[in-house]
């Protein structure tokens, strides 16, 4: 009976009823295919692609975007006239040496001012004449400009021949807004472009939340860009991996070492890398000019007891740059023609420092090397906005310390650190609340003109009043009698190779720099945008950022 009713209510029960709940999946985010968010390791303040202490992968990333050029470099790392901007430049006299440039008619600022010989002698006037600017020597070798048709077509005379003019009139400035502006040239650009001339224009530009928009220029008068923004946002280096595998930056651009070179290594789906060559060697300077370094001996010391290898990697933290080593002065390891030149005595060797110092009559005592009394006592600087710089300057401290010379390290926004390596002794008092800067922690500038390039980083300009030759660098170094080495390269009297052969062991043996390696990013592409490559040598991938492109997938 219990079996029977078991049964009867089984079959008096309703099936239970299937009630179907949809499964809800999260709808994707919509593509903005219109823009790209390129992930950079820093958006510091100062954007003018001529200061030396302005030099940054933004800086570089917005003189291509929106600064229009006479020449850019090629693939193949020749100068090439820039179309979109010039018709025309030609040597058209050789007595005096001339260049004639014809501007297009068309080439214009976002304002509407024409793009004319007045931006033309703006900016040769600004940088032949002003401390801490890029490639000076080409500049002060103009004599004069002349304009016609409106500004649109430059007559540019030389005192000299000049081979390297075709490096002249990059990254040209709007004169009209900037000769009279608040600042001057020393303010300009230093947190906003108040005109464009390129694809794009500056639309938002945010330091301090490191970021900066560029929106299509549409006064641009040649083909639009294809992307409608492209913006540029500070990430360290756990967000740049954080922001390549969420999809949040489609590109990087960034300072990685090996730890996060690794990581992007690691991706899925796997994500494109190349190494990005930058036209800068970072460099300790040991100032000439200093009391205490005014001996070749001393400077000589200070080079032998510092460990280059530890150096570089600490500045690079074995990322890309440290296989960018540079053992040279003039000539960057990526750049062509590059070969050493650092000879054995340049190398990590305390017992020649010591014999060196004590030649130069130091003594060691428990408290370290001294002189009448007094220690070698030195100041490190280090440009505020560059940890691997302010790193390197540790280092060195640490170094210098350890073999008994007393060293302390300060920092200074990079304006104010070269603006005192510029300035010399006379300025020294007034820099830094007192504590003039013995050396530096530098970013060497290198061009596609090695003479430009030679004469603008070592060489002197004529003293005024019948006074000798000066400096013309932040090293504080100027060298009569290599000088004229260095003019006959510049004007094409002498090659660059054989000149070279002269300055390079001269420049060792003068112990005023310590180049140790090339920057480099690490440029990492998803798989989601096409037309991103590494780009010229030492212009970078920006300058084909008209063709980038950015797709669902």
């Amino acid at each position: 009976m219990p079996l029977v009713a078991v049964l009867v209510l089984a079959a008096c029960t309703p099936e239970p009823r299937l009630v179907e709940t949809p499964v809800t999946s999260p709808v994707p985010e919509r593509v903005d295919t219109g823009e790209l968010v390129v992930a950079v390791s820093g958006v510091a303040g100062g954007y003018n692609p001529h200061h030396i202490s302005d030099q940054s992968v933004v800086t570089t990333a917005l003189a291509n975007l929106v600064l229009p050029s006479v020449f850019r470099t090629g693939p193949d790392g020749v100068p090439r006239l820039d179309r979109t901007v010039m018709s025309s430049a030609d040597v058209t006299s050789y007595d005096p040496y001339t260049v004639t440039y014809q501007i297009r008619s068309d080439a214009s600022w976002s304002d509407n001012a024409p793009v004319a010989a007045e931006d033309f002698v703006y900016l040769a006037e600004q940088v032949a004449s002003s401390p801490g600017a890029l490639d000076a020597a080409g500049y002060r070798l103009i004599e004069d400009i002349n304009a016609a048709d409106s500004g649109k077509t430059v007559e540019v005379v030389f005192a000299e021949p000049y081979p390297g003019w075709r490096s002249l009139f990059a990254n040209l400035l709007p004169a009209h807004l900037l000769k009279d502006a608040p600042g001057g040239w020393d303010g300009a650009l230093q947190d906003n472009f108040p005109a464009a001339a390129g694809p794009y224009a500056v639309k938002a530009l945010d330091t301090d939340r490191g970021e900066v928009v560029l929106e299509r220029n549409d006064r641009y008068w040649e083909d639009p860009p294809t992307l409608d923004r492209i913006v540029l946002r500070r990430t360290d280096q756990p967000g740049v991996v954080d922001a390549l595998d969420a999809g949040h930056a489609q590109v990087a651009l960034a300072r990685l070492d090996a730890v996060g070179v690794n990581s992007v290594g690691k991706l899925t789906p796997p994500v494109a890398t190349h190494t990005v060559a930058r036209p800068t060697v970072s460099t300790i300077a040991i100032r000439p000019d200093r009391p205490q370094l005014t001996e070749r001996e001393v400077r000589q010391a200070i080079v032998a007891l510092l460990d280059r290898e530890q150096l570089v990697t600490v500045g690079t933290g074995d990322g890309p740059a440290a296989e960018l080593l540079a053992n040279s002065h003039v000539l960057a390891p990526s750049q062509p023609g590059y070969r050493p030149t650092a000879p054995a005595e340049a190398g990590h060797a305390p017992q020649r420092a010591g014999q060196l110092l004590r030649g130069a009559g130091y003594t060691k005592t428990p408290a370290g090397w001294t002189r009448g009394g007094e220690p070698l006592d030195l100041v490190i600087g280090a440009p505020e906005e560059r940890e691997p710089a302010k790193r390197i300057a540790e280092e060195t401290q640490r170094q210098l310390v350890a073999a008994g010379i007393t060293a302390e390290v300060v920092t200074l926004p990079a304006d104010e650190l070269y603006a005192q390596l510029h300035a010399g002794a006379d300025a020294d008092a007034e820099q830094n609340g007192g504590e003039p800067v013995d050396l530096a922690v530098i970013g060497q500038p290198v061009g596609a003109d090695p003479a430009t390039s030679l004469a603008s980083n070592f060489g002197c300009v004529p003293g005024e009043d019948g006074q000798p030759p000066a400096p013309a660098n932040p090293l504080g170094f100027c060298d009569a009698g290599l000088q004229p080495t260095i003019d006959a390269a510049l004007t094409g009297a002498l090659s660059v190779t054989d000149a070279l052969a002269a300055v390079e062991p001269a420049l060792w043996r003068a112990a005023v720099s310590v180049p140790l390696f090339q920057q480099a990013e690490t440029l990492a592409i998803r798989g989601d945008v096409s037309g991103v490559t590494p780009g010229p040598p030492l212009a970078g991938p920006f300058a084909g950022a008209a063709e980038w492109r950015r797709t669902e997938g």
